[in-house]
């Protein structure tokens, strides 16, 4: 790949007055290679329009005493006493962590393997991804470096592809040969694994067990493959900054190499990769339905030399086409004269283009746009 003379991560400063940040995102957006081909042209130095400011970077090396909370599903459908236990534990991580990973989940760890290989083998097949770059988040499948890259104050450093899964997948022809057949297998699994924990959290919630899936919590799953290339110098740039989903809850995949960080207690703790878990959390639409009763806790992802991470994202309630018109506010079996509503409703399609178009800031969740004066 040939770099754009003005991406070439010299390290003159964004205030000086030839730097057109503008003109370098097109640039590195039109050579379809996404940061992977950075990489591979060989770059020593993180070009500028991945440098995220200071206090983004903060406490990077700082290591927290926190212990990350692992829940066992094992025989969370055949005992009673321990589907209990289970739900707990899942209310108080919901309510205090956000956050949790899931062991005998029902999914294989060859199954999971084959998932995080496949997406390897789509990023570095450079020809075919490059046909399915675009920004059109309509589109069934689609890949390209940076959901937000020309709205938020800084690139990151990862590429990912998008593959809307439910309501209507794509038929096997439209996806790419690289990660076809692991891509649906993982998607019908992980749905299932979806509604298992949508229930579990209905019942943590008092709730009938049907009830967020009845209000169509799981009829959208959107399953990203992110792909991050070791990075020259990261202590510059982030592969994800500080931000919450913005759907109902996700399940991550993640490989060995770690590096995603919770915000707990207001310190940023590692969630460390366990061979064969996944992680769970709680996205802003669920806190608005459950009234800030779970909570959708900040994370963000750090880049290193080593690499490439890979990890697996599945959104549940994340609607780019207006599949779901529904509107959702706080649930009103929750509510009371002590507990008001703290939101305005607001659907699924709204949100998202409202969090589109604002990018990942780094700085402030985008709930605090529905927050109503209690």
């Amino acid at each position: 790949m040939v770099l754009p003379n003005n991406i070439n991560g010299g390290n003159q400063a964004a205030t000086e007055p030839n730097y057109d940040r503008q003109s370098e995102l097109k640039a590195f957006d039109d050579t379809k290679a996404g940061v992977k081909g950075l990489v591979d042209a060989g770059i020593t130095r993180v070009p500028r329009i991945f440098h995220h400011p200071p206090q983004n970077l903060e406490n990077i090396t700082k290591k927290s005493e926190f212990r990350f909370p692992v829940i066992d599903l094992d025989g969370v459908n055949h005992d009673c006493l321990k589907r209990k236990e289970i739900i707990d534990r899942i209310l108080d991580a919901s309510e205090t962590w956000g956050f949790f990973q899931v062991i005998n989940h029902g999914i294989d760890v060859s199954t999971l393997e084959e998932m995080v290989d496949g997406v390897r083998r789509f990023h570095e097949d450079t020809e075919t991804k490059k046909q399915y770059h675009s920004r059109d988040f309509t589109k069934k499948m689609i890949y390209n470096s940076n959901f937000d890259l020309f709205s938020s104050p800084a690139a990151s450093w990862r590429d990912s592809f998008n593959c809307i899964m439910a309501p209507d997948p794509p038929q096997p022809d439209e996806l790419p040969s690289s990660c076809r057949e692991i891509l649906m297998k993982y998607s019908d699994q992980v749905m299932e694994l979806g509604i298992t924990l949508f229930k579990l959290l209905s019942e943590a919630l008092g709730l009938h067990p049907d009830h967020l899936i009845d209000i169509d919590c799981a009829q959208t799953l959107a399953v990203f493959g992110h792909y991050y290339p070791p990075c020259p110098e990261p202590q510059l740039t982030l592969g994800t900054p500080k931000h919450s989903d913005y759907g109902f809850l996700t399940v991550l995949l993640q490989d060995n190499l770690g590096g995603l960080q919770v915000l707990h207690q207001n310190q940023w703790v590692d969630v460390p990769p366990l061979p064969g878990a996944l992680v769970v959390n709680i996205a802003d639409l669920l806190q608005l339905i459950s009234n800030d009763k779970l909570k959708s806790v900040e994370h963000r992802v750090l880049v290193s030399r080593s690499g490439p991470r890979i990890s697996v994202a599945a959104f549940f309630g994340r609607d780019t086409c207006g599949v779901n018109s529904r509107e959702y506010g706080p649930i009103k079996e929750l509510l009371s004269d002590k507990n008001p509503p703290k939101y305005r409703p607001t659907t699924i399609k709204g949100y998202t283009s409202y969090v589109r178009a604002r990018g990942v800031d780094g700085r402030t969740s985008a709930l605090q746009s529905l927050q109503l004066q209690v």
